[in-house]
């Protein structure tokens, strides 16, 4: 059953009908009112307008400053004095002012800000649509730097397509790629990072902090320019190469789009940029948000939304992005951010704390990303289950394609930290991994970069603690170190092979980095040591980190190899709760899992039938296990009774030692035609 509207599909939100109706005719008159006769394509195009601009043999320069009674360019070309040459004209009603210059008025490499009046005060701004913006290393001041190169990228790949199959992500951040105790680049993280992805068979790169943020431990989070490429990870032709190579690979490349909040500071953001609060955010009680110390978007507002849909198509067209990652789409359609609530009930998704501006405007941005770049993925951090957001626009919907699946990582931290394995309930387990709403597909996860922050710890860190600095030479053996290698390799096959839609890693938890994330800052002295990535514990043949980074490879291979997640119907065939084991099936493979911390069993029966062939096996030598299952014989399921009577069912008899996990593969029956 597809129907043309999503939730006519789940019996459950009928009462609700009238709600769900009334949010979708907002976004398609809201369409409507900015479109008009034309596309959102077109109405995204603030970019082209506002900012600093070459045109034939002069310069032009635009912003919107509603409030501001007079504004001048001021920078080295001015010696950043205020001078009438170099002051902006007001053009109209809706707050725009716009300033013409000659070509050598200005020059590639000059930096520039704005310093605007309003009526009581002054201040100097970065313009909104900036797109390079710099920091200078004695002051720490960030000014915006006039960047027009000799001559404009080439690009290798003018139109790349993404293979259409399930995104394999890989989560990198580009500061913290690097080894050394320092900020990574964009050109190292191509050089060095981008083939290890590319050997390892991610298809999607997912890269975090790309819009310039002023304090670099914000994670990226915080980012008060929003049209500009991070200056500290290098220039933005190196992001574009970065990019280039992707594509020549065959790896789509998306973003971390933060459009859920912005950062609270003056000088470098938008919150007070033409002496009032109202001109981007809420001037009431919704303009701070409680939790992250920055500032709320106003999305009723038409020029929020048509900055904040212009900056979906500058990235999508500037840098050839393949899509987004969104972050904080929870707190942008709640009013409470989504915080202290559990989602239990779905009348809290009607109750009237919704936000349907916000809901308006990601609509509009998924059905413009979309139109502007077919094949372009978007994904929403969402972690309340709203219904629609993961669902085509055409089809009512909000318009992602994937939502992240927020509660998998939530539910293993809480058994590997707080339950003992004999009480990890496969019942639970097997709900919480394939839960999801029957209009969306999921990204299925372990662990982020969220999970490894500071005063966090990764999944392996929580179980192996102080013996991982002592423990992972591969002689070595004790029940910590077994136990963790273990179920690391565990979780992440069964995270993965239960994914409704694709699965996401962040870098270096694929071989069990050590220890948290912490970036530089006053309370650690300003240190790079946990901000960076030990990729030669990895290579080192010596540690068992190798095993784990081996394990991941052929794991995510299963699905380069036969497209294993592009079959969305996974069942769950088996589980037993007493002795640890589930099973789920998907397309032609079979994965059976044994989490008993000390039981193996011998013939154990699982209720298939067919032929079959071990195709990854966690105890396998080359992953750092014991070598306990025959990886060279053919499976094959027989009936229960001995009876052999038609009626009796088929089971597969397989030998699983305790914590391990196999992938099966059905083979094909030849028939004596065939021979």
């Amino acid at each position: 059953m597809n129907p043309s509207k999503y939730y006519l599909a789940d019996p459950w939100l009928e009462p609700f009908t009238g709600i769900i109706e009334s949010r979708i005719n907002k976004c398609l008159e809201k369409e409507r009112h900015l479109a008009g006769s034309r596309s959102l394509i077109q109405f995204a195009m603030g970019h082209f307008y506002y900012g600093l601009h070459f045109t034939e043999n002069s310069w032009v320069f635009r912003e919107w400053a509603p409030n501001a009674t007079r504004i001048f360019l001021i920078g080295t070309f001015s010696k950043w004095k205020e001078k009438q040459e170099f002051r902006l004209e007001r053009i109209n009603s809706r707050g725009d002012w716009e300033i013409k210059l000659p070509s050598g008025s200005i020059s590639h490499g000059d930096l520039f800000k704005l310093s605007v009046h309003w009526e009581g005060g002054r201040g100097e701004r970065i313009p909104s649509y900036a797109t390079r913006v710099i920091q200078d290393d004695r002051t720490k001041i960030f000014s915006c730097q006039v960047w027009k190169p000799e001559s404009e990228y080439a690009w290798e790949i003018e139109n790349f397509t993404a293979p259409e199959t399930a995104p394999v992500i890989y989560e990198a951040h580009i500061g913290m790629a690097t080894e050394e105790e320092k900020l990574g680049t964009y050109a190292e993280f191509t050089g060095n990072v981008l083939p290890l992805i590319i050997k390892s068979g991610y298809n999607t790169i997912q890269l975090m902090a790309i819009q310039e943020h002023p304090f670099y431990g914000s994670f990226g989070y915080h980012v008060a320019n929003f049209f500009a490429a991070s200056s500290r990870f290098g220039t933005p032709e190196d992001l574009k190469v970065l990019v280039d190579k992707a594509h020549q690979a065959g790896i789509r490349v998306i973003m971390d789009l933060v459009h859920s909040h912005s950062v609270k500071n003056i000088n470098e953001g938008l919150g007070m940029f033409d002496g009032t609060p109202g001109q981007y955010f809420h001037t009431n009680h919704r303009r701070n948000h409680i939790a992250w110390d920055s500032l709320c978007f106003d999305y009723g507002k038409d020029a929020v939304l048509h900055f904040l849909l212009s900056n979906c198509r500058y990235w999508l067209e500037e840098f050839r992005f393949d899509g987004f990652r969104f972050d904080g789409v929870t707190s942008m359609i709640y009013y409470n951010h989504g915080l202290e609530k559990n989602f239990t009930s779905y009348n809290d998704y009607f109750d009237g704390g919704q936000d349907e501006d916000a809901l308006v405007y990601l609509y509009l941005a998924n059905k413009m990303i979309h139109e502007f770049k077919h094949g372009a993925i978007t994904i929403a951090e969402e972690m309340s289950g709203m219904p629609g957001i993961a669902c085509a626009t055409d089809r009512s919907g909000f318009g992602f394609d994937y939502r992240l699946s927020m509660g998998v990582p939530d539910l293993w931290i809480k058994l590997v930290k707080d339950t003992a394995d004999e009480n990890w309930g496969m019942g639970l387990l097997g709900h919480e991994l394939t839960q999801r709403r029957p209009e969306e597909k999921i990204i299925s996860y372990c662990e982020s970069h969220d999970q490894a922050l500071v005063g966090d710890k990764t999944l392996i860190f929580r179980m192996m603690d102080a013996e991982m600095y002592t423990g992972m030479n591969k002689p070595y053996h004790s029940f910590t170190v077994d136990r963790g290698i273990a179920l690391h390799k565990m979780i992440r096959l069964i995270t993965f092979f239960t994914a409704g839609g694709g699965y996401l890693n962040f870098m270096g938890n694929e071989f069990g980095h050590p220890e948290w994330i912490d970036f530089p800052r006053e309370g650690n002295n300003w240190s790079y040591k946990y901000a960076r990535r030990q990729w030669q514990l990895a290579f080192n043949e010596d540690l068992k980190y190798s095993y784990l980074l081996k394990f991941d490879n052929s794991m995510v291979m299963l699905h380069k190899e036969f497209r294993i997640l592009d079959d969305m119907i996974v069942h769950r065939i088996y589980e037993n709760d007493n002795d640890k084991v589930i099973a789920f099936s998907r397309g032609d493979f079979l994965a059976v899992f044994n989490f008993h911390p000390v039981m193996s069993f011998t013939d154990y029966g699982l209720p298939v039938k067919g032929k079959f062939r071990v195709v990854l096996d966690s105890d396998d030598p080359e992953y750092g296990g014991f070598d306990r299952i025959d990886r060279l014989s053919d499976y094959s399921s027989t009936r229960k009774s001995l009876k052999q009577t038609l009626d009796q069912p088929f089971y597969l008899y397989l030998y699983l030692p305790s914590r391990t996990a196999l992938v099966l593969r059905r083979e094909a029956i030849r028939r004596a035609t065939d021979i």
